[in-house]
């Protein structure tokens, strides 16, 4: 039987999203994601240089397949922020591992600034905006906006008899306050 290398970091990224999700940067135990990986604790070093290394490596990697999975649309930020939503809904792990990122870390993973940056240029194109810094704020305000309902806590925003039912109407309500917000910057100033 042959060693696959790239099997091996796959189950360490794996491995890692689970360990750091519930417990941060430092409560996670490199012993703990070796053997739930199936891999020796060697391996993580071998492949990412250091638990803080393999932190970013796993938020990186989660990062692109949000990216993957919620396509920019600078053009329809309502349809944005609501497929965003629905995604950020969907992966409760990635929203406590960015968490614990700004608890922990603070900064950017590679390619996050770059982004971030493109995604702002492509929206100072598609509305018309003075500059990248206030397609940035927009930007900022857009995401922020959509995982606010993750950071709430869960008795105020099970209000209601279906939580699916109150799910829809935030959902709802997000689209149409970027709408508006959308509307008020297309406005002649």
């Amino acid at each position: 039987m042959s060693y696959d290398s790239a099997a091996t970091r796959t189950r360490l990224l794996d491995a890692a999203y689970e360990e750091f999700s519930l417990r941060g940067l430092a409560g996670a135990r490199v012993d703990r994601i070796a053997t739930a990986a199936k891999a020796n604790k060697q391996a993580i070093y071998a492949y990412f240089g250091s638990k803080e290394e393999l932190f970013d490596a796993v938020l990186a990697a989660r990062l692109t397949v949000l990216a993957d999975t919620v396509p920019f649309t600078a053009d329809d930020l309502p349809r944005y922020i609501g497929t965003l939503f629905d995604a950020l809904v969907a992966a409760p792990d990635l929203m406590r591992l960015t968490r614990w990122r700004r608890l922990e870390r603070g900064n950017a993973v590679p390619g996050e600034v770059e982004s971030h940056a493109a995604k702002a240029r492509d929206l100072r194109t598609a509305m018309d905006l003075p500059d990248d810094r206030t397609a940035i704020d927009i930007l900022a305000i857009v995401v922020a906006m959509a995982s606010a309902w993750l950071d709430m806590p869960v008795g105020l925003r099970a209000s209601g008899p279906s939580s699916s039912k109150r799910l829809r109407a935030h959902r709802e309500v997000l689209v149409m306050a970027v709408q508006a917000i959308c509307n008020a910057v297309a406005e002649p100033r």
